[in-house]
């Protein structure tokens, strides 16, 4: 879509979230209606009381103060309606920002993996928040001014049609130069806001990433790498604003301008009919007066608004972009709902790769019994990882069949398919939360005996009741203070809890020191009984009793055999064993 159409298709995509809200829209534009009749009425009692005071005779102070008073309560109940218009529609406001961000946020979790990991976390997480908050404050400012406004024009112009006709044109001959002004500036906003919009994801990513990664950072000295990067970034975000701002800014007084025009327009021709007999009362000048005034202010008015919007169509336009990414596959109308399982898998001729032009799997074939512990060795960027990834269909085949029980997992719902697995990955996962809600969280009906005995196994509860409140211990994001092989025997432990048919290990022990990952071995050895573990590893020692070991490179199985059948076979596996142990 191209820049110039996309307002246009954002707008209407915008109005879509609006429309479930049309009673609200409704009553709000009947209550703008009424406070614009009551603003509008008020100078014709004033240019009443105006004559009132200038007339022949004596002035007339009985009619002046019912006048006056009149014009009290008026002007009461346009402040109570102007007041019951705002509170609805910043109801309105943040109920459709509220339901393109649950919508947003819903469709995040339907995505494909293959989007997150083909997007920076930062840029998602600033369409979520900062694009969502400013496109809140546009569409407030639409909802408050742009209704209002033009009720005001349309009804300022035909109460000076009604007074005085030819004064009137005069005030419509000028209008076409506000209007000019108006979309002059709102044609070259949205591109400068939708920019500014850009740069700052790329300002927020960075941030995350240097944030996230900062004792990396601190570790390979590059603190000045990523302050001159932030500082071209933030130059960057510095003139893109500078336009932005600048072609925003200059709607208030160039619109000003053209309301002074018309000012002095009304003024001068209205004094030469007042002075010449044609018609008009001072008392009537002052209500054109007033009705120019009101007139024109709402061109100053929505021309902000045009401006504050091409911001916030440019904001929603990015958040929106998520909801029209393709979302996963979605399981078939008759998916299996699969809650038990033997263990048994059969993978045959499987072939997958993240981009076309890229293979990575091929003709990848494995026969798995319930109970066997299956170890996958190999270098760095073998297809270990990709494996399990398939196995949990995170991504699916683009080749071959995967079978759970005879059944191909492509035929059963991905929920239940991966409540089967128990996994436990290098990299950590912990909630902010107490110490007994990260470790249940697989298992929410969990004892108290329950998780203690699961922690036991684990070996985590020597450490967890030293902790402060044991159990009831608050740790903070990503495990706050615990070191990280605390932070990986509470993984565990949680996976112990559940007792699942399918173990995934996908290096589990690599943050463990050496004698907890002795301990932790024996508890993994309890666990897998009766069980089809998939273990994925680069230190060998945690393999060597497994009932198969899958050497790969290149996305293809090269050997297959028992630690012993391997290292008689003096291949690869072996050279990589003897690389780990030989002496030194």
């Amino acid at each position: 879509m191209s820049k110039t159409k996309a307002p246009k298709g954002t707008l209407k995509k915008v109005l879509g979230f609006i429309s479930g809200y049309k009673l609200y829209v409704l009553i709000s534009m009947l209550l703008a209606a009424g406070s614009v009749a009551l603003t509008l009425y008020i100078p014709l009692l004033f240019g009443e009381a105006i004559d009132l005071i200038i007339g022949k005779g004596s002035v007339e102070f009985e009619e002046i103060i019912k006048i006056l008073l009149k014009t009290a309560v008026l002007a009461a109940i346009c402040a109570l309606l102007s007041w019951l218009m705002n509170s609805l529609n910043n109801k309105i406001t943040f109920s459709v920002v509220k339901d393109i961000r649950n919508k947003a946020y819903e469709k995040i979790n339907s995505l494909p993996l293959s989007y997150i990991d083909s997007h920076k976390s930062g840029d998602t997480v600033s369409r979520m928040i900062t694009d969502a908050d400013q496109f809140s404050e546009g569409l407030l400012m639409g909802f408050t001014q742009f209704f209002t406004g033009i009720l005001t024009i349309l009804g300022t112009l035909f109460l000076m049609l009604s007074l005085d006709w030819k004064i009137a044109l005069v005030v419509a001959a000028l209008t076409p130069v506000s209007l000019f002004v108006a979309r002059f500036i709102a044609k070259h906003t949205y591109n400068f806001f939708r920019e500014q919009s850009t740069v700052r994801a790329v300002q927020t990513a960075l941030i995350d990433e240097i944030t996230g990664n900062l004792k990396t950072v601190k570790a390979f000295g590059k603190e000045k790498d990523s302050l001159i990067t932030f500082g071209e970034i933030n130059e960057k975000l510095r003139k893109t604003s500078l336009k932005a701002i600048f072609y925003s800014s200059i709607t208030n007084p160039a619109t000003r301008f053209v309301n002074a025009i018309v000012y002095a327009a009304v003024a001068f021709s209205g004094a030469i009919a007042v002075i010449s007999g044609g018609g008009i009362t001072v008392g009537i000048l002052t209500c054109l007066l007033s009705y120019a005034n009101q007139y024109t202010k709402p061109f100053n008015e929505i021309s902000g608004v045009a401006a504050e919007l091409q911001n916030a169509l440019a904001c929603a336009s990015r958040v929106i972009e998520i909801l029209e990414e393709a979302s996963e596959i979605p399981d078939s109308a008759d998916a299996l709902i699969k809650t038990e399982t033997e263990g048994n898998i059969e993978i045959k001729d499987v072939a997958f790769s993240y981009t076309p032009d890229k293979s990575l799997i091929e003709n990848f074939t494995l026969s798995v019994k319930s109970g066997q512990k299956i170890a996958i060795v190999g270098p760095t960027g073998c297809g270990k990882t990709t494996f399990i990834n398939l196995l949990m269909r995170f991504y699916d085949v683009n080749g071959g069949t995967i079978k759970i029980d005879g059944t191909d997992i492509r035929d059963i719902t991905r929920g239940s398919l991966r409540s089967l697995y128990g996994m436990v990955l290098q990299e950590t996962w912990l909630i902010p939360g107490t110490i007994r809600d990260n470790i249940k969280m697989g298992k929410p009906e969990a004892s108290d005996e329950e998780i203690i005995k699961a922690a036991k196994l684990s070996h985590s509860y020597s450490f967890i009741k030293r902790l402060p409140k044991g159990l009831d211990t608050v740790i903070g994001e990503d495990g706050g203070a615990l070191s990280q092989g605390q932070k990986q025997l509470l993984c565990i432990t949680r996976v112990m809890l559940t007792d699942p048919k399918i173990l995934i290990l996908d290096e589990a022990t690599s943050s463990i020191d050496t004698r907890t990952e002795i301990r932790v071995q024996k508890a993994f050895h309890n666990l897998m009984q009766n069980k089809t573990s998939f273990i994925v590893a680069h230190r060998l020692s945690t393999i060597l009793g497994s009932d198969k070991i899958l050497y790969m490179e290149k996305g293809k199985i090269l050997e297959t055999g028992t630690h012993e059948e391997l290292l008689s076979k003096n291949g690869k596996y072996a050279a990589l064993f003897r690389s780990q142990f030989a002496k030194s």
